[in-house]
Formats: structure tokens, C-alpha cells, sequence
């Protein structure tokens, strides 16, 4: 039996995006996600990045991680948009702030071709970083 292509539904690809989450490898600096998705609709993900930085040491020692997961969405003309996953690695220098932090990834999500627009906020001890969906033509 062949099955039924549903009418598109803008009310539920739009609630679909990116699982949002963050994981800090510094003894000093500290993330948090407050805002756990990015959606195709318009909603942010946002993370929340504490404290001075120890920086850089063996291995992921003194890295910050965010990670945005794989999803689908079905376009308006019935095309279904595969966005990949990304995972995103920096460098913690010794006595970087955490608004040093926020805009160091601001910057690197900004430069990319990726599907996503990021801006920080905040101040030295406690900023945050709010992601939105943004396709790049």
C-alpha cells in the first residue's frame, strides 16, 4: 500500500532544529545551556559561560565544547532539508574571561558557512551566547 504524503504543517518543522549542548574540560570555566534547541522557526539556543579560564592543557584539557545535533525539516515545497550536525572545539587561553569565551564563538559560527548566527553578551565573569538557525545563501 502506497502511503499518503501529509500536508505540510508549518507549525511543527518549524518547532524543528538542533539539540543544543555544551560541556566545558577547564578546572575554572564553566558552561551551562539554558536553552536547550535551535529552531528552523526562529527560537535560540543559548549557553551560559562562567568564571576565568585555566586554558589550555594536554589533550582536551582547557577546551570549551558546543555541539549542535544532525536534524530534517520538510521545506514549504516538500523538500526535506538535511542539516549535519557540528561540533565546535576551542582553546581556553590561561585567564580568558567568559565573555572572551562567548565572543571567541560567536566569531567562529559568524565566519562559517554553516546554517547558523550566534551574538554574546555579558560581562568578564558571567556571558552568554545565544544561537539562532539562519540558512546561508
Amino acid at each position: 500500500m502506497k502511503k499518503e504524503k501529509a500536508d505540510y504543517n508549518p507549525d511543527i518543522e518549524l518547532a524543528k532544529g538542533a539539540a543544543l549542548t555544551a560541556s566545558s574540560y577547564d578546572k575554572t570555566q564553566g558552561v551551562d545551556v539554558t536553552l536547550a534547541k535551535v529552531t528552523v522557526g526562529g527560537r535560540s539556543g543559548e549557553v551560559e559561560f562562567t568564571g576565568e579560564a585555566t586554558g589550555k592543557g594536554p589533550g582536551i584539557e582547557g577546551t570549551m565544547n558546543v555541539w549542535l545535533s544532525i536534524f530534517r525539516y520538510t521545506r514549504p515545497d516538500g523538500t526535506v532539508n538535511h542539516v549535519s550536525g557540528w561540533n565546535i572545539a576551542l582553546a581556553l587561553k590561561p585567564g580568558q574571561t567568559a565573555l572572551e569565551t562567548a565572543r571567541a564563538f560567536e566569531q567562529y559560527i559568524n565566519t562559517n558557512t554553516r546554517p547558523y548566527r550566534a551574538a554574546a553578551h555579558g560581562d568578564a565573569d558571567k556571558a552568554a551566547l545565544k544561537i539562532v538557525y539562519k540558512e546561508v545563501k
